[in-house]
């Protein structure tokens, strides 16, 4: 019996750790080519008679911020009903939601088309988007450190932050084929709709996985006691609104650097140091190898030793490293060996953060509110910090000519995570779920 048993929980693991993550991979593979396409997106949809480039590429990133500020909405709309309902039922639903508002941006008219109308109906889209992905996060997190065997709470988690890489590597690849295939005028023209377009059978594919799916035990035996208990123990709002604060403030860095060193970066490298578009692309698709290397190792390692210490690790070695880092890509004297090198290591220091980071999230919050705590923490951050990422950077450069933007704007947040990480208690990854 206990055998059988045993072996429907490992079972039930890899399945919920498989649905979790595919969910996730589709969510960061549209996120990621929007940042990659975003050249080829703001001369289709929002470059402005008499205005610059670079003003078209703001205007793009306005939109991709925006997307951001609605997952906060997502997560709490769809992070409410997971809590009551079920991890089960909710993702479901917003798959569902996502793959099509994805699609539909892969057949919307530009605006040579319809004029004004295209930029507002695809901020629109975009809104929608950042709106449903915000109940993906809390609900994925949630689904896969509630199954997780003990003691791989940290694996488990990562494999969430794994398939980012996996996301936006993907995207990346992708538009870097199309780049490579098909002339610019055919990748301006209708190649870029070819990725919005691939949601739709990948997320089939998610949605059959995740039919299959039961309920965590964590939240069913939460149920349970919630029905049965007399007097259930009460999850004070306030508490939980400073528990997000502090998981907003670890997280800050995580988010500025991520986002910064591997969506970012593309259009950076084009728009500041007149890199060619495959040549910005490659970089990305570098530094996000490096960021998908480091990620399991880093949330297996946060399982031995503990989430604080390996992520106080990475946030000292993103501020020491952001600079120099930074420096390397700028020198015209640097080998494209050397550059290589560098883009690789900033996305493994971020994935060192990125490995712990979502069992770090689960463990900050009771089973009662985590689907909604952990979903809110993590958009909050993502949508000032990750957001905002290339709008606030693109515009520094913009005002001040200053090309060292991108590592001030990743210093500084990695700071305040700094303090905000030491709060952690060392013992958070030993104890069990239940107990939060």
């Amino acid at each position: 019996m206990d055998t059988q048993t045993a072996v429907i929980d490992a079972r039930q693991s890899r399945q919920a750790l498989l649905a979790g993550s595919v969910g996730n991979f589709i969510e960061w593979y549209e996120f990621g080519v929007y940042g990659f396409l975003a050249t080829v997106i703001a001369a289709n949809f929002f470059t402005l008679q008499g205005e610059s480039e670079i003003t078209s590429l703001i205007l793009t990133y306005a939109a991709f911020a925006l997307a951001f500020f609605c997952r906060p909405i997502g997560a709490v709309i769809f992070g409410r009903i997971g809590d009551r309902i079920g991890r089960r039922p909710t993702l479901i639903a917003v798959l569902l939601l996502m793959t099509v508002a994805t699609a539909l941006i892969g057949i919307m008219p530009t605006y040579a088309s319809i004029g004004v109308a295209a930029p507002l109906l695809l901020t629109l889209l975009r809104m929608f988007q950042g709106l449903f992905a915000g109940g993906e996060f809390g609900g994925a997190v949630s689904l896969m450190t509630e199954f997780a065997p003990k003691g791989k709470r940290g694996l488990f988690g990562a494999w969430q932050s794994l398939t980012v890489a996996f996301g936006l590597l993907a995207g990346a690849g992708l538009v870097a084929l199309l780049a490579a295939l098909l002339t610019t005028e055919q990748l301006h023209d209708w190649g870029w709709r070819i990725p919005f377009l691939l949601a739709l059978p990948m997320g089939a594919v998610a949605l059959w996985l995740r039919l299959k799916l039961q309920e965590t035990p964590t939240f069913t035996k939460a149920q349970q006691t919630r029905h049965t208990a007399t007097q259930a123990p009460a999850v004070k709002v306030s508490g939980v609104v400073k528990t997000i604060v502090i998981g907003i403030g670890r997280m800050m860095g995580w988010s500025a650097a991520g986002y910064t060193f591997l969506v970012v970066m593309p259009s950076y490298l084009q728009t500041s140091l007149h890199a060619t578009f495959q040549q910005a692309l490659v970089a990305t698709v570098l530094a996000n190898i490096g960021f998908a290397l480091t990620i399991l190792p880093a949330g297996i390692l946060s399982d031995k030793l503990g989430r604080k210490t390996v992520m106080l690790t990475a946030v000292v070695a993103v501020i020491l490293f952001t600079f120099p880092l930074l420096h390397l890509l700028q020198d015209p004297q640097s080998s494209l060996l050397a550059k290589g090198i560098a883009v690789m290591i900033a996305g493994a220091v971020v994935g060192l953060l990125a490995g712990p980071g979502p069992a770090m999230l689960a463990e900050m919050f009771p089973t009662q509110v985590r689907y909604t705590g952990l979903g809110l923490a993590y958009s909050l951050s993502n949508a000032v910090f990750s957001g905002s990422a290339g709008l606030i950077i693109t515009g520094l450069i913009k005002q001040t000519g200053n090309l060292d933007i991108p590592a001030y704007y990743v210093v500084a947040t990695s700071v305040v995570s700094l303090f905000a990480l030491m709060t952690l208690r060392r013992d958070d990854h030993l104890r069990s779920l239940n107990e939060r």
